[in-house]
C-alpha cells in the first residue's frame, strides 16, 4: 500500500464535498492476490500436498523455477495500486502459500524489499497444505492481534475434507482501527451445487465475528477479502455474508461488495470453461461508506488486469498468464488477477 498525502483533483474532491476548493487527502490501497501454488522446493514430511512441487515431482519444481516464481509475483506486487498510491498496497491478503519460508523469500525480492513488508501466517489443516496469509507495510499498518478462525466442514464427511482457516487480523491503519478477514473458501471440485454448502459454512465464519463486532460498535470497520470460489452474485456472498453492490442499500451495519458491477460487466479475475469468474473479492463494511472526512472512506475498486498479466495469444488470450499449464511451467504470474480497494481520508 501506499498511504501518502497527495493532492487529489478538483473532480475527486467534488465527488465527496461538492465545494469548489481543493483539499489534501491520504490514499490507502488494500489488495488481495491468489499466488497460485507458492511452494518451496523442500519436502515437508508432514505435508503430502507439497510432493508435487518438488524437483522430483510431476511439476519438476526446481530451485530455478521457484526463484523465477518469486520474482514474477514480486513484479506484480511492486505495481499493485501504484497508479493511485505510489508506495503500493499497505495490506495484501494472499492465498495458496505453503509456509513462512515462501513469504520470507518473497518479501526479500529486490522489487519490493525496500518496502519492508511483514507478514502474518498460521498453518491451517488444509488437505493440500496451502494457507492464507497477509502481507503488510509496517509504516502504515500496526498489528494489534491476529488469530485463525477454523472453518469446520467435517460434517460433510469425505466431501468436506479439511480446508483453510480464516485469518483474522485486527490493527491500526494510520489512525483507524480495522478488522481484516483473509479467506480461501472450498473449491468447486465435485460440482458447483454439490460444494455450495461448504462455501456457505466458510462465509459464515467471518460473518459471525463481523456481526458480533457491529453489535458492540456499529461504526466498526471490517474488510472481508479472499478467493471465495464463488462469484459476487452467489448465495454465499449475497445471503450468508449479506453483501450487496448497491451503495444506497448499505447501512453502517451492512456489507458493500464493489465487485458486483465488475462481474455484471463481464470483468473477472480468472477464466474457466471459456467464461469469466470473479472469485477474488474485497468486501467492506458500510462504515467505510458512511465515514466522516477524517476517517478512511471508500473511494473505488479495481481488478488489476494489466496487459503484462494476460496471455497474449491462443485460446486463452486475455486470461491470466498462469504459472503452469498442467505440469508445464509457463513462466507466468498466477491463474488469478489481483483485486484492489482504495480508501481516502482528509488531511487537515
Amino acid at each position: 500500500m501506499i498511504i501518502k498525502k497527495i493532492l487529489l483533483s478538483f473532480l475527486l474532491f467534488c465527488s465527496y464535498c461538492a465545494v469548489a476548493q481543493k483539499k489534501n487527502y491520504q490514499v490507502s490501497a488494500i489488495a488481495f492476490y491468489n499466488f497460485e501454488n507458492l511452494f518451496d522446493t523442500e519436502d515437508d514430511p508432514k505435508n503430502w500436498g507439497d510432493d508435487e512441487f518438488l524437483p522430483t515431482g510431476p511439476y519438476r519444481y526446481t530451485q530455478e523455477i521457484y526463484e523465477q516464481k518469486l520474482h514474477n509475483l514480486a513484479t506484480v506486487i511492486k505495481q499493485l495500486g501504484t497508479d493511485v498510491t505510489p508506495d503500493g498496497a499497505a495490506i495484501i491478503g494472499t492465498a495458496e502459500i505453503e509456509n513462512d519460508k515462501v513469504l520470507q523469500d518473497l518479501t526479500q525480492q529486490p522489487e519490493i524489499k525496500e518496502r519492508g513488508y511483514k507478514f502474518i501466517h498460521f498453518d491451517s489443516p488444509d488437505s493440500r497444505g496451502i494457507d492464507v496469509a497477509m502481507l503488510y507495510n509496517p509504516k502504515y499498518f500496526k498489528v494489534l492481534f491476529a488469530r485463525t478462525l477454523n472453518t469446520n466442514i467435517s460434517k460433510f464427511g469425505e466431501k468436506g475434507g479439511k480446508t483453510r482457516d480464516v485469518l483474522y487480523v485486527n490493527g491500526v491503519l494510520l489512525g483507524d482501527t480495522i478488522n481484516v478477514f483473509v479467506n480461501h473458501w472450498p473449491s468447486r471440485r465435485g460440482g458447483e451445487a454439490a460444494t455450495a454448502p461448504l462455501r456457505a459454512i466458510a462465509a459464515s465464519v467471518s460473518k459471525r465475528i463481523i456481526d458480533s463486532l457491529k453489535a458492540i460498535n456499529p461504526r466498526t470497520k471490517s474488510i472481508v477479502m479472499g478467493d471465495f470460489n464463488d462469484d459476487p452474485i452467489d448465495l454465499s456472498i449475497t445471503k450468508v455474508l449479506g453483501a450487496t453492490g448497491e451503495k444506497n442499500k448499505v447501512g453502517k451495519k451492512g456489507l458493500f461488495n464493489p465487485f458486483v458491477n465488475f462481474y455484471k460487466s463481464g470483468i473477472g479475475t480468472l477464466g474457466y470453461d471459456d467464461r469469466w469468474n470473479l472469485f477474488d473479492q474485497i468486501i467492506i463494511s458500510g462504515s467505510f461508506l458512511h465515514a466522516s472526512e477524517n476517517e478512511w472512506k471508500y473511494y473505488k475498486a479495481e481488478v488489476f488486469n494489466k496487459e503484462f498479466l494476460k496471455n497474449s495469444f491462443g485460446r486463452y488470450k486475455g486470461y491470466p498468464h498462469r504459472s503452469f499449464d498442467g505440469n508445464r511451467w509457463l513462466n507466468g504470474y498466477s491463474d488469478h488477477f489481483p483485486t484492489i480497494v482504495y480508501f481516502v481520508k482528509e488531511v487537515k
